[in-house]
């Protein structure tokens, strides 16, 4: 795929890789629309960018519709959806309770998949398209109190797996990012990036991993990449 004047939609962008990922395929000419729940942090950010905002929350299917819709109206057609946002509860199993399961799957799973079957609705017609969802190494390897997080992104890597044997015959890459700790807002209250650290990993490196992958010619893709630091300890 040539990122040059591709259309491509970003959710969660306000903050962490959603945002650096909005950056690096601005800086390499695609056209971005990133979508937050936070109206005036939207649109700050991207008049800072140079992206589209649209104000959404992904886990209320009324605000899905309007993303597509507003999206579509500003750039004609969709090149690709990176299915970013994203939060996390972290609890002992005893502490647990069927409202932090509801919380996060509504964003991590039910948004997740509600962006994607509306993505391949456009994706169909076309005959092309691409979606890239961040998951999480966490997916593959539990870890204490990740009962409700772990799980939601190992829901999204088995929807991954069967959104590429469903779309491939229509010409549709999907594609599975798996990063471990970023320094990013992620998980805090607040909403404040945490300040990068040398051996941890910072957004930009996966916004590279998702740009590599975009990149690649649209006759293969990757279907899995995790993304490590090199060494957190």
């Amino acid at each position: 795929m040539k990122l040059d004047n591709a259309n491509i939609l970003i959710t969660g962008g306000t903050l962490g890789i959603g945002h650096a990922t909005a950056e690096l395929l601005l800086k390499h000419g695609a056209n971005v629309a990133i979508t937050g729940r936070d109206e005036k942090r939207t649109h700050k950010t991207a008049r800072s960018l140079g992206a589209f905002p649209i104000t959404a929350d992904v886990a209320d299917y009324g605000d899905v519709k309007h993303t597509f819709s507003t999206f579509l109206n500003e750039f004609g057609h969709l090149d690709a959806l990176i299915n970013n946002a994203g939060i996390g509860i972290y609890k002992p199993l005893d502490e647990l309770t069927i409202a932090d399961f509801e919380q996060v799957y509504r964003v991590n799973v039910f948004g997740a998949a509600m962006m994607a079957s509306m993505a391949a609705k456009i994706f169909k017609k076309q005959n092309y398209g691409n979606i890239i969802n961040i998951g999480s190494t966490a997916a593959t390897k539990g870890y204490e109190g990740g009962s409700v997080y772990a799980s939601s992104k190992a829901a999204l890597r088995s929807m991954t797996q069967s959104w590429q044997v469903e779309l491939r015959k229509h010409n549709v890459r999907v594609m599975l990012i798996n990063p471990s700790e970023v320094t990013t807002a992620f998980g805090n209250e607040d909403r404040e990036e945490r300040h990068a650290q040398p051996n941890k990993l910072r957004g930009q490196e996966i916004a590279w991993a998702i740009k590599s992958a975009l990149e690649m010619d649209n006759r293969g893709f990757i279907p899995e990449q995790a993304v490590w630091a090199t060494n957190p300890f």
